[in-house]
């Protein structure tokens, strides 16, 4: 890929996790309104960045022209 595909890539996916991190989000907003424990913690929330490729090597890698 060109790097300014490995960008939009890069951009992509971190969208991606955004919108998955939301919802995750969401969903311990309403389990504490209802007074359940959180379905989703920090783990949870780190483990994002490592499904999606965004993590700092993966993207200094992907920039770097791999």
């Amino acid at each position: 890929m060109t790097p300014e595909q490995d960008a939009a890539y890069i951009i992509s996916q971190s969208a991606c996790a955004m919108i998955e991190a939301m919802g995750m989000q969401a969903q311990n907003q309403l389990a504490t309104a209802e007074g359940a424990s959180l379905p989703y913690g920090e783990h949870e929330f780190k483990a994002l960045i490592e499904k999606h490729g965004i993590h700092h090597n993966a993207v200094m890698t992907a920039m770097q022209g791999r």
